[in-house]
This record gives structure tokens, C-alpha cells and sequence, in this order.
């Protein structure tokens, strides 16, 4: 299967089109949650509790995160998207 990922950038949206940008998209997303969750204690929603999204992140990093690791999984989450969406083509259009 050949994946043709591709970041698309206008002047009102960001397009992450194929899985990886998807992935990428989704491991962004969720650090955010994460962050929010370590510094304020607030959950971006029902769905995202706090055990649910250390085990996503260790699903998407493979490292493993214990209770409490919020911001460490968070900081993961960032260097891994940012691994990514270097091989990921980026365009801008007008």
C-alpha cells in the first residue's frame, strides 16, 4: 500500500490528508488534552480520560506512561509528530 500523506496549508485551513498526516493530526491533538489536563485538570472531553489518553499515547510512541506522566507523555506526543511531519510533504496554496 502506498501512502500518499501530504500536509496542505491555505490562508483559513490546514489539511491533513492520508494516515500518517492523520496520525500526526491525532498525536498534536492529543498532547494538547494532555497538557491541558497536567497543568489545569480539565479533560478536552468525556471520552478523553485520563487513562484512555496515556494509553493512546503509548499506542501511538510505544513508550509505556505511568499514572500521573501527563506532561512527559504530552512532550512525547510533540517529538514524535514532529519526527513525522518531517517526511511528510507540506504545500502552501494560495
Amino acid at each position: 500500500m502506498h501512502n500518499e500523506a501530504e500536509i496542505i496549508h491555505t490562508e483559513g485551513m490546514t489539511m491533513f490528508s492520508g494516515p500518517d498526516a492523520v496520525a500526526v493530526f491525532r498525536a498534536i491533538t492529543l498532547a494538547a488534552a494532555l497538557d491541558l489536563y497536567a497543568r489545569a485538570g480539565i479533560k478536552a472531553n468525556r471520552a478523553y480520560t485520563p487513562t484512555r489518553m496515556l494509553q493512546a499515547a503509548t499506542q501511538i510512541t510505544g513508550f509505556s506512561f505511568k499514572r500521573g506522566e501527563y506532561a512527559l507523555a504530552a512532550n512525547e506526543l510533540r517529538a514524535w509528530a514532529s519526527l513525522m511531519r518531517s517526511g511528510i510533504p507540506e504545500t502552501t496554496k494560495d
